[in-house]
């Protein structure tokens, strides 16, 4: 059986990338062939227009010519000697979606001169006769327009690209590159890498080598020798398929798929390589292939280092990655040449004729994230269902997703970008990138593993016409990946000792006013840098510290830096700073409170257990509770500077008693029974230690050190029912409470368990959940749900590391939601690797089991198992339904993409990072405005609310008996007299929801307004109302707010008639909702309006389409 199911496993993946083949591979159909030819022939046919002899000058693009400093440029026109197709169609491995015919036009010798490979004469000419071929392209009929593009993000080699006028429905994108060529037109001599080829005066005799500028020369020189490639790729299918795999793979990668790493056609050299070298057969499928060659990428970081056998071209792998086919020139000297590639560039990749480094552009950076890339894929391949096929070729991995910060530098108008000229020996860009990475590479230190760098300055729209100096418009990108939060948040940086005299001056050069000489606990006196910062700004240290090296070092300002990393913080604070800083209190208080309940004597069963429940005590709740100045044991009048909240949310704590034989067997009786125990808690609590309590049927409420705590007792019975191979019967037997507290015992330990191993995982959760909450997605996608699904990020990151910062961790959960199949797969989440084989054959199961009794799926379509839950009944079991996930499918891939888009360009217009945390309200038809100075927590809001469109049709007053804030002079009086005024677990707008859901009955809903209606509080309470109001005169009193309505009028005229009623009614009508909650409300109701407000609560009672 287990070779059968390997069999079927292999057969499923082969089967996939069978089917993706077909979907990226380009046919040469009749049509297609036939509108490439035409297109070819329309270009030779315009190339033909061009008179020979045609004085071409420096006028054709000045300030191109200027830019590069080139002289002696012109030139009389002769015709391309050469045309012909090569590139990817002529081996027939095109890819979707990028679609381009390479049409090589070799460059006629007669418009050179013998020395026109030097100080850039080469490449203004060459730009020239492009110039020249775009003016009589454009007159072609045949030809729809032609457009400037650059060679590998060089913009000293610009192209031409065609697009033809006729239009192929399969293909629609197609495109020909004219690229020209340069066989035989300079000695190859005159290009040694050790020459220089740039002469200045102004550098005298002092010459350097320009190794990259005679390389940029000899590319085109050898562009059409590509006979090896030909060789191997005709006639193997396998071979053909495998590089396509391996392009789509690089394609779904942008740190791979760039200027300075790699390109289809380095990765169809590396194939030849290997077949070149026998180690690829014919016998191999292309899945293989494009294994072992990812293998060979990879694993060189890790094998030793070969030796070198100049009889056998052998490859060093160890710092510097070389590939040498084998020669065809017998005047090469093979170690001569070797030595001087070595020492030009950190990647060779030699041209069998041996003068040239086809990896001339790719760096150091760039080929070490490709290895890393390279092992994360084999590594998905392993470790991930169906060989890692999503992860592999179906998962975008941009700056975005994989780095932990994402820096954008704009260096528009910055002249030292340039120094003296824009083109030396390598372009000014470049070296612009190498100089950021080396200054950040020197600031960060070990707090980073990667940092990219990239300017892809040149992808914009461009023309020669334009020059140079435009290239500078588009902003660089730095992609940082941290090496672990421990170092990253690091606020002390030690340096070289005192004595060091040499390197204390490198280091305070460096650093600036930072450095600073420190005497150490270990006696040590040491130049330092320190980072000061509160714990919940710790995220901000690596900002701080590459804002101060940049502008330092490249007199940058602050404005020209944005690094993606507190931009939404603003929706995580509770007024000046982040709640969470309280956290060590609160735990703190928890401890106390559990060596005081083991402490209690007077119990008939001791207290064997105390775990913490709630969301804050594992640091995932998006407001954890600050410290109440009523809810302490010892009280004093207090003097306080600002405002006392009037409501103190309670925070769950689960109790286990000593077992015993005793309990009763009826599950009312063992909850009568659970009471007494906490009632007696409570009064022990208050004798010994002078603890406030406040004891209901439920549960007891203890205040102490400035929060609520709500105790809950597990029954050990249950407990024990739960944990066996229990029947049905049995089953009955367990209280539903217990079910629920051991549920959320189990989940509350996993969780935080999970935060301790990943410090980050909290305010990802804290964002995640705030997100779900203000677009009115909480009801049905409780918050345990959210802390799962973000733990699936970290338990389960490939294809990329798991996040170490909150920005790229909400974006990843944002992509889960998004592009996870919930239809088809269940989500299993695996804390501790405790689900054995037969546990996901159980999940599996379930899974099939429900989709098998929803028919149509009209119940909860999230399958969300863990090992507590393998039947996903917990969390998700009655909720999302399959409208509500398409909604929040939607949402979240709308909020993934604009997360990206600002992560790479500026804020513009309404796309800011507050619309992250804004909702559209056009799909309700109803939206209520609470006033928002009645709610509990009004300083929670992000936005304030207010309706565009829509028609009033009910406005009540708010009550001015309650206040979210106490008085100074309500904090007058003895301290029984104070507590009382605390509210615990007092929600005026929950208590509102219930009672509306309670008169609003759901089938009325579901006939008349199969919609979701939104509780929006409004903070701008001042706003004048235009439409109908109610009566000033009160109704009469009735004995419950609740009067049973006729079934006849409409929706609008039934929810004001409630409203009318709610607002109205007495104390005593509301005793179910918490006291006065009804007077306390104002409310305004507008049928079919739209906000781009945000909420913290809503109502949903069924889910749009």
């Amino acid at each position: 059986m287990e070779g059968l199911s390997n069999a079927t496993f292999m057969n499923s993946t082969e089967l996939k990338i069978t089917e993706l083949l077909k979907e990226v591979q380009v046919h040469h159909s009749p049509n297609f062939t036939k509108l490439v030819d035409d297109t070819v022939t329309a270009v030779k046919e315009s190339i033909e227009k061009i008179p020979n002899d045609f004085k071409v000058t420096a006028d054709l693009a000045p300030k191109f010519v200027r830019d590069i400093g080139a002289d002696k440029v012109e030139f009389k026109f002769k015709k391309p000697s050469f045309i012909k197709i090569g590139g990817s169609y002529s081996i027939q491995t095109l890819a979707r979606p990028q679609v381009n015919i390479d049409l090589i036009v070799r460059l006629p010798k007669e418009c050179f001169h013998e020395k026109d490979y030097l100080n850039y004469r080469y490449h203004a000419k060459r730009c020239l006769y492009l110039c020249l071929m775009k003016k009589y392209l454009e007159k072609s009929p045949s030809i729809g327009k032609v457009e400037w593009s650059t060679l590998q993000n060089e913009a000293r080699k610009p192209l031409l690209i065609v697009y033809p006028a006729a239009k192929l429905p399969a293909v629609p994108d197609v495109f020909v590159r004219i690229t020209p060529s340069a066989t035989s037109l300079f000695s190859i001599s005159k290009l040694n890498l050790k020459r220089n080829n740039i002469h200045d005066s102004n550098h005298g005799a002092d010459l350097q080598a320009t190794p990259k500028y005679n390389s940029s020369i000899l590319e085109d020189m050898f562009l059409e020798d590509i006979e090896i490639i030909h060789r191997f790729f005709i006639g193997w299918k396998e071979l053909r398929d495998a590089l396509i795999l391996l392009k789509v793979w690089a394609r779904q990668r942008s740190s791979i798929h760039v200027h300075d790493c790699l390109n289809g056609f380095l990765i169809s050299v590396i194939l030849a390589y290997l077949a070149s070298r026998q180690q690829l057969n014919t016998s191999m499928t292309a899945t293989e292939i494009f294994r072992f060659t990812l293998n060979f990428i990879g694993d060189l970081h890790r094998d030793h280092a070969r030796s070198w056998d100049p009889s056998h071209f052998g490859t060093t792998l160890r710092l510097r990655w070389n590939l040498l086919f084998h020669p065809s020139s017998e005047s090469w000297d093979p170690i001569q040449q070797r030595l001087q590639l070595k020492e030009s560039f950190p990647v060779v990749i030699c041209h069998p004729s041996g003068g040239f480094n086809l990896a001339f552009r790719m760096s150091k950076i760039g080929f070490t994230q490709l290895q890393e890339e390279a092992a994360m894929t084999l590594k998905c391949i392993e470790k991930c269902g169906d060989g890692g096929f999503e992860e592999v070729f179906m998962t975008k991995i941009d700056f975005a997703v994989k780095y932990d910060y994402c820096m954008r530098i704009n260096l528009k108008g910055k002249k030292e970008v340039y120094s003296s000229v824009f083109c030396s020996d390598n372009e000014c860009w470049r070296s612009f990138e190498e100089k950021i990475h080396s200054i950040l590479a020197k600031g960060l230190n070990d707090r980073v593993k990667f940092i990219r760098v990239t300017w892809r300055n040149t992808q914009c729209q461009w023309s020669v016409d334009d020059g140079l100096s435009v290239l500078d418009k588009e902003p660089l990108f730095i992609g940082i990946s941290v090496s672990n939060l421990e170092k990253a948040f690091r606020m002390v940086d030690i340096g070289p000792s005192a004595e060091s005299k040499e390197e204390a001056l490198q280091f305070r050069k460096f650093w600036g006013e930072k450095a600073e000489l420190r005497r150490f606990k270990d006696g040590r006196i040491a130049e330092s840098t320190v980072w000061e910062s509160e714990q919940w700004t710790r995220h901000l240290i690596l900002k701080n510290i590459a804002e101060h090296v940049l502008c330092r070092h490249l007199s940058l300002s602050k404005e020209n830096i944005v690094i993606t990393v507190d931009q939404l913080d603003f929706s995580l604070l509770h007024g000046a700073g982040d709640p969470i800083s309280y956290s060590g209190s609160l735990l703190g208080a928890f401890d106390v409170l559990s060596k005081r309940l083991r402490l209690i004597e007077d119990l008939p069963l001791k207290v064997s257990s105390v775990q913490p429940l709630d969301s804050a005590f594992r640091l995932t709740s998006v407001f954890p509770p600050e410290p109440h100045l009523l809810a302490n044991e010892k009280f004093e009048s207090p003097r306080v500077n600002k405002f006392v909240p009037s409501c103190i949310p309670p925070l769950e704590v689960m109790i286990q008693l000593e077992g015993s034989g005793n309990w009763p067997m009826d599950e009312i009786a063992i909850e009568k029974t659970k009471s007494s125990f906490l009632i007696q808690i409570g009064e022990s609590l208050q004798k010994m230690w002078g603890v406030a309590c406040t004891a209901t049927e439920n549960d007891v409420d203890v205040l102490m050190s400035g929060y609520a705590f709500r105790l809950k007792i597990l029954h050990e019975r249950g407990l024990s029912l739960i944990n066996k191979e229990i029947g049905s019967d049995q089953a009955k037997r367990v209280p539903s409470t217990d079910k629920k507290l051991f549920i959320h015992s189990q989940h509350a330990s996993m969780i935080n368990g999970l935060q301790s191993r990943y410090p980050i995982y909290g305010p990802v959760v804290r964002l995640a959940k705030r997100w779900v909450a203000s677009h009115l997605l909480s009801a049905c996608l409780v918050e345990e749900a959210v802390e799962l699904l973000v733990a699936h990020l970290f338990l389960n990151p490939l294809p990329v590391d798991a996040p170490c910062s909150r920005i790229t961790g909400f974006l990843r959960f944002l992509k889960l939601l998004s592009q996870y199949d919930w239809t088809f797969s269940p989500l299993v989440v695996d804390i501790n690797n405790d689900l054995s084989q037969t546990d996901v054959k159980e999940v599996n199961d379930n899974f099939l089991q429900r989709k098998k009794g929803q028919g149509e799926i009209i119940g909860p379509v999230m399958f969300l198992a863990t090992v507590y839950d393998k039947a996903s009944e917990a969390w998700t079991g009655l909720s999302p339904s399959a409208p509500e996930l398409k909604r929040l499918v939607a949402y979240a891939r709308s909020s993934a993409d604009l997360l990206t888009k600002l992560t790479f360009q500026e804020e513009t217009g309404p796309y800011r990072w507050e619309c992250l945390f804004r909702t559209p309200l056009n799909n309700y038809d109803a939206v209520i405005l609470l006033n928002g100075d009645k709610l509990p927590y009004p300083q929670r809001l992000l936005f304030p609310s207010k309706v565009d469109q829509g028609k009033q049709v009910a406005i009540g007053h708010a009550s001015k008996s309650f206040q979210p804030f106490l008085l100074p002079r309500d904090l007058k009086g003895r301290r029984e007299e104070l507590k009382n005024k605390l509210l615990v677990d007092f929600n005026p707008s929950r208590c509102f929801i219930r009672d509306l859901e309670a008169n609003i009955p759901v089938y009325f809903l579901q006939k008349e307004f199969p919609t979701t209606f939104k509780v929006l509080p409004r903070m701008d309470s001042n706003k004048p109302l235009t439409e109908e109001k109610l009566p000033d005169n009160p109704a009469p009193r009735v004995r419950s707010c609740r009067r049973n309505k006729s079934e006849n009028g409409s929706f609008v005229s039934k929810l004001r008639d409630h409203f009318h009623e709610f607002i109205h009614a007495s104390m005593e009508e509301h005793k179910t909702c918490l006291r006065d909650t009804i007077e306390k409300v104002d409310i305004k109701v507008s049928p079919g309006s739209h906000a781009d407000e945000e909420s913290v609560f809503n109502i949903r009672r069924d889910s749009v389409n």
